[in-house]
């Protein structure tokens, strides 16, 4: 019987045998067949936040001896890693003796994926959103987002740029803005209330969605009415007005 009109949408092959992954890469294959006793493997660079897991935008090929891809997982993704999962090698073995083969994914989605149940839900939270261009922290080396956090022309990770930026030598005052000086705050696409208990800083006014010569008073009224050093922060829905806590800051940890 023919439908009418609401007959679902195909669903995607699965074309990704995800084999593991650790902090900053997640493999898959497409196709298990060898060619010159060799298997094609696909490392998704990985990065994590604050606020979870990000994939990347750059793929890279990797060919794996047919006869040792489970020695191969195992030495890529060894259990001492941070993050470290993977899927059952059984799984693997039994794909390999089926000859498994399937174009590789131009994006990888929970769909495209042949085993989801053995990846992390972080990790198919993470693959369920767009990929991002990723770089390396200038002060750690932590992988992260490019241009989510940069400063002084540097790309920084959130934890690098929380401490910096929103620490003690940050740019903090202590009267209103100027309006000139709206326009040079840093802008940021989020502040991670943790990383603010690090600097011993606590956010006071938050105004998104609101007209922006509105917003700016809010600020400036807030600062005007209580003594102590502030910091306006751009995010991507409003300001957000920081302030260092009162009281001692708590002692570092070992």
């Amino acid at each position: 019987m023919n439908g009418s009109g609401n007959t679902p949408a195909p669903k995607e092959p699965a074309r990704a045998y995800v084999l593991g992954g650790n902090a900053g890469t997640l493999a898959f294959v497409s196709s298990l067949r060898a060619n010159n006793k060799q298997v094609t493997a696909w490392l998704v660079p990985l990065a994590w936040t604050p606020i979870g897991a990000v994939v990347g935008d750059g793929w890279q090929r990797v060919n794996v001896a047919a006869d040792n891809l489970p020695g191969w997982v195992d030495q890529t993704f060894p259990h001492e890693d941070e993050r470290a999962f993977v899927t059952p090698l059984r799984d693997v073995e039994m794909l390999q003796r089926s000859g498994w083969h399937a174009d590789a994914p131009e994006k990888l989605t929970e769909q495209a994926i042949l085993n989801p149940e053995d990846v992390p839900e972080d990790v198919l939270d993470a693959i369920s959103h767009d990929p991002e261009p990723l770089t390396q922290c200038a002060v750690c080396r932590r992988t992260c987002v490019r241009d989510h956090f940069a400063w002084n022309e540097r790309q920084l990770c959130a934890w690098d740029y929380h401490a910096t930026v929103f620490g003690k030598r940050g740019p903090w005052r202590n009267e209103p803005y100027e309006e000139r000086l709206f326009e040079t705050l840093p802008n940021v696409p989020y502040i991670a209330p943790a990383l603010l208990d690090d600097a011993h800083v606590e956010p006071v006014l938050a105004a998104a969605s609101l007209p922006e010569d509105l917003m700016r008073t809010l600020i400036n009224q807030t600062i005007a009415a209580e003594k102590g050093d502030y910091l306006a922060v751009r995010t991507d829905d409003g300001l957000t007005l920081l302030r260092e806590r009162r009281g001692p800051r708590p002692p570092a940890a070992e």
